[in-house]
């Protein structure tokens, strides 16, 4: 199975962490192991597709002992080669979206292969519901195609051989996957689906994406209850506990990952509406200045009679030099910050940490992703310092737009 096969984009709040090479976004670190870059793009495969590809090849051996029961213990050998080959038509499957977001000029950041399937990280968001539609069904229309050419060859082999068991068998997974990922809820493709025909109707793309994330979430509680029902009642008398257990657990999992996808779809979709709205000039605190040596309860003290939430340390010349850090600040017990330096703690002001007061949207996301720190000294066009922007701050502002608060 696989929810994958549906496409992915996402906007990332900013993250403090390894600082990326300046004026380009770092690539995040693909979280397993890179294959290839077919049109540029990282493929990797996460640990946990080891895991679900031993558990297809289990499952389908134990199934090739009574369809080909010659083959003795050699059947784990070709069942391995199923759960390959499968994990290969869903790279199909999305690379299909991949090419159609590049042909539409969103970029792709990466594929990965995991449990479920595979998901394509694709850095925007289509600009039309037309677009979005085709970006979305191109990839259930190639597990379709694939499943059919699959049949084709199925008609040219023994059923009772090798090749005919492979065949039936990846003919039968992609069209469960076409099907499965036409399901109308995000983070399926066909929740895509539904989102641009919500848009196209409705003119907002917003209202679209609440609409298919409530179907992915009622979609996820008829997974959870109807897939478990529906194995037992094909199965009837000849189903034992074990394999109703592993039916509930797949069935569980599955339903939580759909959940999970609709949730971050639609704080994902609460983030790109509010991201117009995240300007810096609304967001920076005035600031007061001090040299280094100045102790920092004096520091404090000048602040609150200025009205200040941050305080900028500046060399002999008046020029600002670094940033006390605020974490840094309330880590200092009361009694000891007449005897602390505001300088000792404060971070230098490297060139990533100066940023302009005219950013806003998402080139202020790409300032602060860019070089990591907790507060940056803002400027005006002509140089002038305008005051500190705290990353708590907007954090804060983030996670309001998420809660829809």
């Amino acid at each position: 199975m696989s929810d994958t096969t549906g496409q992915q984009t996402s906007q990332q709040p900013p993250q403090r962490g390894t600082r990326g090479t300046r004026g380009k976004e770092p690539e995040r670190p693909g979280g397993g192991i890179l294959m290839g870059r077919p049109f540029g793009v990282p493929i990797y495969v996460g640990p946990s597709w080891f895991l679900i590809a031993a558990l297809i090849t289990w499952l389908f051996g134990n199934q090739l002992a009574d369809v080909l029961p010659q083959l003795g213990f050699t059947r784990y050998l070709v069942a391995l080669s199923f759960a390959i080959a499968f994990y290969a038509s869903v790279l199909v499957h999305e690379l299909a979206h991949t090419l159609v977001a590049l042909r539409y000029r969103l970029g792709v950041r990466r594929i990965q292969l995991q449990f479920f399937g595979g998901v394509s990280e694709i850095e925007k968001e289509a600009e039309t519901p037309g677009r979005e539609f085709w970006l979305a069904f191109v990839g259930p229309l190639l597990s379709l195609v694939l499943g059919g050419i699959c049949w084709l060859f199925l008609n040219l082999v023994e059923l009772a051989t090798v090749p005919g068991v492979l065949l039936a068998g990846l003919m039968v997974s992609n069209l469960i996957v076409a099907v499965f990922n036409l399901l109308p809820g995000l983070p399926l493709d066909g929740g895509r689906m539904l989102r641009a025909v919500v848009w196209a109707v409705t003119g907002r793309p917003m209202t679209g994406t609440i609409a298919a994330a409530w179907s992915g979430r009622a979609l996820a509680l008829l997974v959870l209850f109807g897939l478990p029902a529906l194995s037992s009642a094909q199965a009837g008398a000849h189903r034992s506990g074990s394999e109703a257990l592993l039916d509930s657990v797949l069935a569980a999992v599955l339903a939580v990952v759909i959940w999970n996808g609709a949730g971050a779809a639609l704080r994902n979709a609460r983030l790109k509406a509010a991201l117009p709205g995240l300007a810096v000039r609304g967001l920076t605190r005035r600031a007061v200045s001090v040299t280094a040596d100045t102790p920092l309860a004096e520091a404090l003290r000048r602040a609150r009679e200025a009205q200040a939430g941050a305080v900028v340390v500046i060399d002999g010349s008046g020029e600002a030099i670094a940033l006390v850090k605020e974490a840094a600040v309330l880590q200092v017990p009361e009694h000891r910050r007449p005897w602390v330096a505001a300088g000792a703690l404060a971070r230098s002001l490297e060139p990533g940490l100066r940023i302009s007061a005219d950013l806003d949207g998402e080139e202020l996301l790409t300032a602060l992703r860019t070089t990591p720190a907790s507060e940056y000294l803002v400027l005006e066009a002509d140089g002038r310092p305008f005051g500190v922007l705290a990353v708590s701050d907007v954090e804060r502002r983030l996670s309001a737009a998420l809660t829809g608060r």
